[in-house]
């Protein structure tokens, strides 16, 4: 069963507002335990993590932009 809409909406919302963030302060705080690596494979792990968070969530962004497709109904 597909989520609907609004539930994307919100979910999206704390997604960006809250957990991001996190993970964000969790992907600083990963790199700090270890020495500084060189500067290409540093980047290549910020660019992985970066992609990481993402991916799972895919289903829940997709078509949040858009307008609502269920506000078209006569309900």
């Amino acid at each position: 069963m597909p989520m609907p809409y609004k539930t994307r909406r919100r979910l999206s919302a704390l997604v960006l507002i809250v957990l991001l963030p996190v993970y964000i302060a969790f992907a600083w705080w990963l790199m700090s335990l270890f020495e500084r690596p060189p500067i290409l494979l540093e980047l290549l792990v910020y660019v992985a993590l970066g992609v990481a968070w993402a991916l799972p969530l895919r289903q829940v962004f997709l078509g949040v932009g858009q307008a609502d497709p269920d506000a078209g109904r006569g309900d």
